[in-house]
């Protein structure tokens, strides 16, 4: 995943790499936690060389990405990532793009989606609706699915900050190996990917995103105005293609289509069988088609051809 480039965009000084012609239509590819750019190193070319321009950011807290300001809350929140994203599109000078995503990068795609529609040509989600809803973060869920997010409650308390601090390659390692049981990857994939977890910034990010999501610390001020758009959980309404794998160890994939009514738009939901939590990764083919369909429907504005 090399050259890769920096452009200045919002709080942040943000890495990444690019691919395909430059006047090809744009595909935003945006990683999650804890994972990196790499996560799309077969997606990327596939994209290109269908004449796709494809940019794949780090995100705040990987990689080379860095804060402009000390003094900047290294936040974690949703509505940072969803800024993060606008403000790199901004500063690239692309009004539009097809964007697609899991995870934390899932959910930057989502809310770009969801508040800004007219910047999104089309949305590809692992995990369906990834926009929280932090009003109702401490219902609890079943008891199946809460010791599904143990990692997040660990990361709730003290201990939990030392342990990610303290050896944060074998806490990510665990995740990968719980979250994706059917993938076979071997060390030398995970530490190409672990390189970006050594950013200064990673432990507060991670932190304060899985505090803040579930209303135990305050966030980002100069994000409230985006949090309170968010609250209302708005809908979706460009045309999506949504995912779960029934192999990840975070969603099930019936937790993916409980938020179904928040598309509006066209949108067609397709369950990949042995697929855990790092979709793009493990089955890149699928994920590449995914987009390339959303690059086409956006090229033929009337066209549904990607709906089932």
């Amino acid at each position: 995943m090399t050259p890769l480039h920096t452009t200045r965009a919002g709080v942040l000084e943000i890495s990444w790499h690019a691919c395909g012609p430059a006047e090809g239509p744009p595909v935003f590819l945006m990683h999650g936690f804890p994972y990196d750019i790499h996560a799309y190193a077969e997606v990327a070319p596939l994209l290109a060389d269908a004449g796709c321009r494809v940019i794949v950011p780090y995100l705040r807290g990987f990689g080379p990405t860095r804060f402009l300001a000390a003094d900047t809350p290294r936040s974690g929140e949703q509505a940072a990532l969803g800024a993060d994203l606008l403000a790199l599109m901004d500063a690239l000078r692309l009004p539009r793009a097809v964007l697609a995503g899991y995870d934390w990068g899932g959910r930057a795609a989502c809310i770009v989606a969801a508040l800004w529609p007219g910047r999104c040509a089309g949305l590809v989600s692992y995990n369906s609706y990834n926009i929280h809803d932090i009003a109702r973060a401490m219902e609890p869920d079943t008891p199946a699915n809460e010791q599904r997010l143990w990692y997040q409650y660990y990361f709730h308390c003290e201990r939990g900050r030392a342990g990610l601090a303290k050896d944060r390659r074998a806490l990510t390692r665990l995740l990968w190996q719980l979250w994706s049981p059917s993938w076979r990857f071997d060390d030398a994939t995970f530490e190409r990917s672990a390189a970006a977890f050594d950013n200064p910034d990673f432990v507060e990010v991670v932190i304060h995103s899985y505090r803040q999501r579930y209303g135990l610390v305050p966030g980002d001020p100069a994000y409230a105005d985006i949090e309170r758009r968010l609250a209302a959980q708005p809908a979706i309404t460009v045309p999506a293609i949504t995912f779960d794998g029934t192999d990840d160890g975070v969603h099930p994939p019936a937790q993916g289509e409980a938020s179904a009514h928040r598309f509006t738009g066209p949108r067609s939901h397709r369950i990949v069988p042995g697929v855990g939590h790092n979709m793009p990764q493990e089955v890149p083919r699928v994920f590449a088609d995914a987009v390339l369909e959303l690059v086409g429907a956006a090229r033929q504005p009337s066209s549904n051809s990607f709906a089932p």
